[in-house]
C-alpha cells in the first residue's frame, strides 16, 4: 500500500513580476542550484519578447504556457499481461509543470547562440500556437486521440 501523499511545497513568486508561474518557470530553468542564472535568462528572454512585440512580455509568456497546456495524455495500465496506453485527463498542476518543461526543452533544443535568445523566440512561438512545445502537446493529444478505445480502462 503506498504512503500519504507528499505535502505540496509553496513557491514564492519571483521578485520582478510578482508571478508564482515565473518563479516556478525559473526553478525548472535552473541547473546546478544556480538561481541568479537562470532569473537572469529568464528576465533576459521577457524583454527581448517586449522589444520585438511591443507587447508585455509576462503576458507573452502566460499566454505561451497557456498554449502548451495538455488537456489529454496516456498512462499505460496492466490488464491481464497485456499493457494498454490509456488516456485520462491532466490534472492542473501537472499540466502546469508539463508546460514548462516543454518549453525549456524546445529552446534548449533551438539553433540561437544564447539561452535567453532561444527562450525568448520558443515562447513567442507558443504564445502564437507555433514551435517545439505545442508539437509536443500535438503529439500527446493524437496519442491520446489514437488509444481512445481503451478508455475504458480508465481508473
Amino acid at each position: 500500500m503506498r504512503r500519504r501523499r507528499a505535502p505540496e511545497r509553496e513557491v514564492l513568486p519571483d521578485p520582478r513580476f510578482g508571478s508564482v508561474i515565473a518563479a516556478k518557470f525559473m526553478n525548472n530553468l535552473m541547473w546546478d542550484g544556480k538561481k541568479p542564472t537562470a532569473q537572469e535568462i529568464f528576465y533576459e528572454a521577457i524583454s527581448i519578447i517586449e522589444q520585438k512585440t511591443k507587447q508585455n512580455g509576462i503576458e507573452v509568456f502566460e499566454k505561451a504556457i497557456e498554449n502548451v497546456k495538455p488537456k489529454l495524455e496516456v498512462r499505460p495500465r496492466r490488464v491481464g499481461g497485456a499493457t494498454y496506453q490509456v488516456p485520462v485527463e491532466v490534472r492542473p498542476r501537472r499540466q502546469l509543470s508539463l508546460a514548462v518543461k516543454w518549453i525549456i526543452k524546445a529552446a534548449r533544443s533551438r539553433p540561437e547562440r544564447r539561452m535567453c535568445e532561444r527562450l525568448a523566440n520558443e515562447l513567442l512561438e507558443a504564445s502564437q500556437n507555433q514551435g517545439g512545445a505545442i508539437k509536443t502537446k500535438e503529439n500527446t493529444h493524437k496519442m491520446a486521440e489514437a488509444n481512445r478505445v481503451f478508455a475504458h480502462y480508465k481508473w
